[in-house]
């Protein structure tokens, strides 16, 4: 089975990119993030058009995830339980839906940004994420025989070598310490990234600005993950990130990242 993450940066604008890229790289589940849509906005009919059943989660014009799958989608989750809010007041927002895919359970997730290291979003993102934890090990009990997959942008890049320049991120999120320490949390846990070994850095990116020609001159960033239970794990056979998808008019500023896994009965 392939299945692969991407934020899509707006589905309404990159279907025919998204949908084209479907054909072209033989995926059977995709797990979609930033969508900008309510659910019914999505469009449906032509993921369907080409076998796949759709799950979407879209409250508004902002955030909004899915997991398109040709091989079962089933006991699909939308958010997790004490999922934390924001906003005036708090509520959820559209950033987590899960589903299980020929016996594996997968969640597409988008991980708040954090905006600055001084603004109140940073505290949302990291209760977030220790939520998110939680229930990742409340999953892991309950379902111990069950493979687990965490795909999506997480909006951290883990290590040094995830961004094109350290001293460019100086005093910024996505690099600081509590938020890698987040991250780490979730492999200190048992959690497995899945694509590092397949493709390891420096200068292995997901991510490119749009602005100052980041693309071309290879400014950017690894925020996009697979993290996996170790029973996944052990079944991966190969990962890679599809640079060739950021080129080109109407492109996302993610590219998708793509994981093999051997199949098994």
């Amino acid at each position: 089975m392939r299945i692969a993450t991407w934020n899509v940066n707006s589905i309404r604008s990159r279907v025919d990119r998204v949908t084209a890229w479907l054909e072209r790289s033989d995926v059977d589940v995709l797990l979609m993030q930033e969508t900008k849509a309510k659910d019914e906005q999505f469009p449906y009919l032509p993921f369907e058009g080409l076998g796949y059943e759709v799950a979407h989660h879209g409250l508004n014009q902002w955030n909004g995830v899915a997991i398109v799958s040709r091989v079962g989608l089933e006991d699909v989750s939308v958010g997790f339980p004490d999922l934390p809010g924001w906003g005036e007041p708090a509520a959820p927002e559209a950033r987590a839906i899960g589903a299980t895919c020929q016996g594996v359970r997968l969640w597409s997730l988008y991980v708040p940004n954090g905006r600055t290291l001084e603004d109140p979003h940073l505290e949302y993102k990291l209760h977030w994420l220790d939520v998110l934890r939680a229930q990742t090990q409340a999953w892991r009990e309950a379902h111990p025989d069950l493979p687990l997959a965490l795909g999506g942008d997480w909006n951290i890049a883990p290590q040094d070598d995830d961004v094109w320049d350290m001293a460019a991120f100086d005093g910024k999120t996505h690099v600081s310490p509590r938020e890698r320490a987040a991250f780490q949390a979730f492999l200190d846990d048992g959690m497995v990234d899945v694509v590092r070994p397949h493709a390891p850095g420096p200068g292995v990116y997901t991510y490119w600005d749009y602005q100052q020609l980041a693309f071309p001159k290879r400014r950017g960033m690894r925020i996009d993950f697979v993290l996996g239970t170790p029973s996944l794990a052990e079944r991966v056979t190969g990962a890679a990130i599809d640079r060739e998808e950021r080129k080109g008019k109407g492109a996302s500023d993610h590219a998708p990242v793509v994981v093999e896994l051997e199949d098994r009965v």
